[in-house]
């Protein structure tokens, strides 16, 4: 019995050792004053400097937050719509279709989403003059990519959430508007959050959609990064990729103390 613990514990010290080692590596190697990656060559700080004036790779960063911050908020849009319908009012026409559009881009390789997207802004572009393909047309792709996942996580809390709450509002002659705005919607704000933050990872962190559907000029972060690694990792790359790091570990480390502090309240 005593060594079950032991097992279970290596194991998974293990695990984690195999996930996050390369992640301390490039945080160290972001320190090398060398400008091969793989060989220490001792401590320096030249390598942020760098990345404070590498203007393509600040573009590209700004550009990717700009775009996983507009398709964050434009799928908890259509995600909470599409989950209130889908949880709430029973079977109406077009169930069934709503249903299947939301589950298609989940188990659709991203290729076939990028090529598909692509074809698409082309007639557009052929037919209307419109979209010039760019952050639009990055940001479009990126919507229908995340908010079928933003409507899978509403309709999860609105299909465990109790609904007497919201009858009770109806019976005392509030008007369904108020009791969305009042009842409802506090009610389904983690899911909201949880559905916004797993969007903006989304679009942060693709390559694939982004590289079919976008233009000169508007290349995001991943991209980039993607095409400095065919000529070898370097040291500003490590730079930046320290300073996500940290920033994803304070806003993680927060998030945590918030959520303690609250259950302690």
């Amino acid at each position: 019995m005593n060594r079950r613990p032991f097992a279970l514990y290596t194991a998974m010290l293990v695990g984690y050792a195999f996930l996050y080692i390369p992640i301390f590596s490039v945080i160290v190697y972001s320190f090398n004053a060398s400008r091969v990656s793989t060989v220490w060559g001792g401590f320096s700080l030249r390598w942020y400097a760098e990345l404070a004036s590498n203007q393509q790779l600040l573009d590209a960063v700004q550009r990717s937050f700009l775009i996983a911050a507009i398709t964050a908020t434009a799928a908890v849009a259509l995600g909470t719509a599409s989950g209130l319908a889908l949880s709430r009012f029973g079977r109406f026409p077009g169930r069934g279709l709503l249903s299947l559009m939301n589950s298609a881009p989940m188990v659709m390789p991203d290729v076939m989403i990028g090529l598909s997207s692509l074809l698409l802004f082309v007639t557009l572009q052929q037919a209307f003059d419109w979209p010039d393909r760019g952050m639009t047309t990055i940001t479009l792709a990126h919507i229908t990519l995340t908010a079928c996942y933003v409507t899978v996580v509403v309709r999860s809390r609105m299909t465990s959430m109790d609904e007497s709450l919201e009858e009770a509002a109806m019976d005392l002659g509030a008007k369904p508007w108020r009791v969305f705005f009042v009842i409802t919607l506090p009610l389904i704000a983690p899911a909201l959050l949880a559905g916004w933050l797993l969007a903006f990872t989304l679009s942060l962190d693709d390559l694939v959609i982004a590289s079919f559907t976008s233009g000169p000029g508007s290349s995001t972060l991943p991209m980039v990064v993607y095409s400095k690694v065919k000529l070898g990792v370097t040291p500003e790359i490590n730079a930046l990729a320290t300073i996500i790091v940290v920033a994803v570990a304070v806003g993680v480390s927060l998030a945590g103390i918030a959520m303690h502090r609250r259950r302690a309240d």
